[in-house]
């Protein structure tokens, strides 16, 4: 399946797209470079143009565009990899399948409606409406559990609850390390220190 139909399927149509990516044979390279990676680059694009070129605020410049993009684009890539890693290792606490290639199904396809909105990056006072609709994505991995993780209805719930905690946790720690360290890269360390 095309990326193009995978991205709407599993927005438009999730339940259903969920027992066809139950049926497939999990593949991690191809979920994450034919389907994180390119979807990872449109918030990370839309941060550059956003806050580089139209900017507002006083850390608007080209330089800390291009850092926050960098920032961005990296935190989702690590950040879907370990999120799968961590949400496989719990499995079996849930009564779940242990198999870290359906962990990156979950994970991956749940993260699809921020990277989406994260279009709206492009306008930075509309940043935020990207978070909101993360909110759809923790819907969709409660959507994803039963089919891809074989997670019993009874702990679907809490599975989802810990499963979003870790999302949220490796998420602000990745971009606070990675942030530390471009912006310092990019010189830019002192300046946001000071503002």
């Amino acid at each position: 399946m095309g990326l193009l139909d995978r991205v709407k399927s599993i927005l438009l149509s999730p339940k259903t797209e969920w027992e066809v990516i139950a049926g497939e044979k999990p593949n991690a390279g191809q979920i994450i470079v034919g389907y994180v990676l390119p979807l990872a680059l449109i918030p990370a694009a839309a941060t550059v143009i956003g806050m580089g070129v139209i900017g507002m605020g006083p850390f608007s410049s080209v330089s800390y565009g291009i850092a926050m993009g960098i920032v961005s684009f990296v935190t989702s890539l690590v950040g879907v990899y370990i999120t799968a890693l961590v949400v496989d290792v719990l499995a079996p606490t849930f009564g779940s399948e242990k198999n870290f290639g359906r962990s990156l199904q979950l994970v991956a396809y749940s993260w699809t409606p921020a990277w989406v909105a994260g279009i709206l990056s492009i306008v930075p006072a509309l940043g935020w409406l990207g978070m909101v609709a993360g909110l759809y994505g923790i819907y969709l991995m409660y959507l994803g559990l039963p089919p891809i993780k074989k997670t019993p209805q009874d702990k679907q719930v809490v599975y989802l609850i810990v499963s979003f905690v870790v999302l949220m946790v490796v998420y602000f720690v990745i971009a606070a390390i990675l942030g530390g360290i471009v912006l310092g890269i990019f010189g830019l360390g002192m300046m946001t220190m000071q503002g």
